[in-house]
């Protein structure tokens, strides 16, 4: 039997339309790129190409917010992803990579625990021992390997690993070289070679970027979707691509349930009706795209395997309320008040407001 990964990596998710992008583009590419810039935010974006192809919209966004991000990875500078959690920097960042390297796998996932040896190097100790420090004893990292690739190196949470590991990152991007002082020698980046970081603006003040690590970078601000359409749309898409990958028999097309859902989520967020005709608080939890996300994808397993396989709104409700009620006490009074003073007044949402008050 072989096997099927529960998520493909994006090269090989969207491996036909990389290939058609790659057999129509014939503009300048920098070097080591498998796609010139233009074709890589195509391939974000998505776009009609000129043989008939359908290249399907990654990010659903400003088109220059993209462009700036390509266009700095062009360069030797390396580019910084911010954003609430859940604005699709994780997404993005795997999504150039796949496109500029054809590889999106050099990863080092930020934590409060991520040591230096993530960025740099380590050793395999039962050579170290046998044979003493040697090229073939260490153990590189992903960034060393894409220096020696020339490719795109990505670091999540940049902002959650500690300081004095973050600092590793120095004279890397500074100098594009990586020194092994036990071998007294050195790793030279290749053309090619850059950084895509990724941060949150909830983590402001856990492990701030130093001003000399931040001029490193240039900054692209991932904002939420601007309008509740653009929202849906992202939601509906993402929730229909899990479902498939996930074998889930239920029916997602019932859009009206996805856009109560991010309705929900901007009324909280914003602290005021769509029609800002009443004021409301807002809970303690992000209330992101990708907890909307979330919410449907748990409703529709409901609906597939407890259900008639039709999603509905008691689907929804359970999944809906552990998002926003992440503090038991406060954000309990905030979802309490917002089903009665919200809620309850909209008629065609009448079996939404059952269903969660069900639910305690």
């Amino acid at each position: 039997m072989t096997a099927t990964p529960l998520r493909a990596h994006a090269e090989e998710a969207c491996a036909d339309e990389l290939a058609a992008l790659a057999a129509v583009d014939d503009r300048p590419r920098p070097p080591r790129w498998r796609l010139s810039p233009w074709a890589v935010a195509t391939y974000l974006l998505g776009g009609e190409l000129d043989d008939g192809t359908t290249i399907s919209a990654k990010y659903v966004g400003s088109r220059r917010l993209v462009e700036i991000a390509v266009a700095s990875l062009a360069t030797d500078r390396a580019l910084l992803l911010l954003g609430v959690p859940g604005t699709a920097k994780t997404w993005v960042s795997e999504h150039l990579a796949a496109a500029i390297s054809g590889d999106s796998t050099l990863v080092v996932q930020g934590t409060a625990g991520t040591p230096e040896e993530s960025l740099r190097y380590g050793w395999n100790y039962a050579r170290l021992l046998a044979e003493g420090p040697s090229r073939d004893a260490v153990v590189p990292s992903p960034v060393m390997r894409a220096m020696e690739r020339g490719s795109i190196a990505r670091i999540e949470e940049l902002t959650r690993i500690p300081a004095d590991v973050q600092d590793a990152l120095i004279s890397i991007l500074s100098e594009k070289a990586m020194g092994v002082p036990e071998l007294d020698d050195e790793v030279q980046a290749q053309q090619g070679f850059n950084v895509i970081a990724t941060a949150n603006n909830r983590d402001k003040g856990v492990n701030e970027l130093s001003s000399a690590l931040r001029r490193r970078f240039n900054t692209v601000v991932l904002p939420l979707p601007d309008t509740l359409e653009q929202e849906v749309e992202i939601v509906h898409s993402r929730v229909s691509a899990t479902g498939r990958s996930l074998e889930l028999p239920a029916e997602i097309e019932a859009l009206s349930q996805i856009e109560r859902v991010v309705t929900i989520f901007r009324e909280l967020r914003s602290g005021t009706t769509l029609d800002r005709r009443t004021t409301i608080k807002s809970p303690s939890a992000t209330l992101s795209t990708a907890e909307a996300i979330s919410v449907m994808t748990n409703g529709v397993a409901l609906a597939a395997h407890f259900g008639d396989g039709v999603l509905r709104a008691d689907d929804v409700a359970a999944s809906l309320t552990g998002a926003v009620v992440k503090d038991p006490v406060q954000d309990r009074i905030v979802w309490q008040e917002y089903l009665e003073t919200v809620v309850k007044d909209r008629p065609e949402w009448a079996d939404l407001y059952r269903a969660c008050r069900e639910l305690g």
